[in-house]
């Protein structure tokens, strides 16, 4: 049978395959097997010179070349013995799986003696298929045969009972739903060597300029020069990971880089605008000193932002150039409609544009809810860069001892807000 030849195709080439290791490890002269160099002097396995001892490893690797193919047919047409048997459930198909019953389905040759039937194997071995395989015509085929038709099998062999298949994981890590960075795209940057931003805010602009008679005393104004100061401060996060997960894992090391610098510049993005001014904090937006507020009260969302826009030019001496809201703040603007129902902002068949008085509008959550912002981002702040983003890896305390690394990542900047009054808040919305 079929089989039978499988079980002892593999005998054969499992022995050869033990063979070969152990000349190839008396080769290499390591027991440990670390030695990529073969000195054949060193086999006593082999008789002969060391150039015929080369020559007869070298046959037995073509001798183990073959009998791995023929394993490999032996095998395929076991398969095919197998998705036949529960086809067509022809006799012999139980006597593959169930050896123990062969009595039970005795047949007769042709001088009356009660023979055992045949089973798929013999049936097999018997094909033309098979006999073409042998010959190397090829290794698969379709077998035809002519049985008495085999009680159904007992027991199917399925995926859940029997040899479950193989899933392997493709290569694409799935990140986690998070805020994009955005608010850094509409701040101005800079860069500083220092480890503070230091700068002249004029406090006293007294303005007595005006029209006089000749020989007449000319009108004295009065300035005041006073200096401001915004400390760089750090913001950083930190990530322990063992030697063997950043061994075992190629992916690892460039996958927390990214992680580590994303989630250190979203923190970053989101200080630009709540920042508390306080510890460690620097101010954010939302909390410069000066900062003005109109409150949305009884008037429509966009009626209150052309309000704040006011402030900004009249108050704050300054040209606004972004409006900032929360996305569940936008929603309702976006779909405003005329009594008619006319979408004022565009058809729902279109994107519709982000602007607000001609303003340019950025939806982020990072803005606080129910809270809009407008300023002139553009003249009256500032995101002064200290150190850029680091990511770096060491050992910290018991880390050597304990066979990991601790991955940080960081940045150190400043956010100077040079006018306060330049910039809005929208409450109410």
């Amino acid at each position: 049978m079929a089989l039978k030849q499988l079980v002892e195709a593999r005998e054969k080439l499992a022995a050869k395959q033990k063979k070969a290791h152990d000349i190839v490890t008396e080769a290499k002269g390591d027991p440990a097997g670390n030695s990529q160099e073969l000195d054949f002097a060193l086999v006593t396995s082999l008789k002969g010179t060391n150039a015929e001892k080369l020559d007869e490893f070298r046959k037995m690797d073509v001798e183990l070349t073959a009998l791995a193919k023929e394993v490999e047919g032996l095998v395929s047409i076991e398969q095919t013995a197998l998705t036949l048997a529960k086809k067509q459930k022809v006799q012999g198909s139980e006597d593959l799986l169930h050896s123990k019953d062969i009595g039970r389905f005795a047949t007769q040759n042709d001088d009356g003696v009660e023979m055992p039937p045949k089973g798929w194997g013999d049936l097999l071995v018997e094909s033309d298929a098979y006999k073409g395989w042998k010959r190397g015509v090829g290794n698969r085929g379709s077998f035809e045969t002519k049985a008495r038709p085999a009680p159904l099998l007992k027991t199917e062999f399925t995926t859940a009972a029997g040899w479950a298949p193989e899933s392997i994981r493709i290569g694409r890590v799935v990140d986690d739903a998070q805020r994009p960075i955005e608010v850094i795209d509409i701040v101005p940057g800079g860069l500083t060597t220092q480890a503070a931003v230091v700068y002249m805010e004029e406090t006293t602009f007294t303005n007595n300029a005006a029209f006089r008679a000749e020989s007449a005393a000319y009108a004295e104004n009065a300035f005041e020069l006073t200096q401001q100061s915004v400390t760089v401060r750090s913001i950083g996060s930190s990530i322990p990971v063992t030697l063997e997960q950043m061994a075992d894992v190629v992916q690892v090391q460039s996958y927390l880089n990214n992680r580590m610098a994303f989630s250190v510049r979203q923190a970053l993005d989101q200080a630009l605008l709540t920042g508390t001014g306080t510890g460690v904090q620097w101010a954010g937006v939302n909390n410069f000193t000066g900062i003005q507020t109109q409150a949305k009260g009884a008037d429509p969302t966009p009626d209150a932002f052309f309000k704040a826009m006011d402030l900004v030019r009249f108050t704050g001496r300054a040209t606004p150039s972004n409006i900032l809201m929360h996305s569940n703040d936008w929603q309702p603007i976006r779909l405003l409609r005329t009594i008619e129902g006319v979408y004022i902002w565009g058809n729902p068949s279109e994107a519709g544009p982000l602007r607000l008085w001609g303003l340019p509008v950025l939806v982020t959550t990072a803005q606080t809810e129910n809270t809009g912002l407008v300023g002139d981002f553009t003249t009256y702040c500032q995101y002064f860069v200290r150190q850029d983003m680091a990511v770096e890896m060491g050992y910290v305390n018991e880390d050597f001892l304990d066979g990991r690394v601790t991955i940080r990542a960081g940045v150190r900047g400043a956010l100077v807000g040079f006018r306060g009054a330049a910039f809005c808040t929208v409450t109410g919305i």
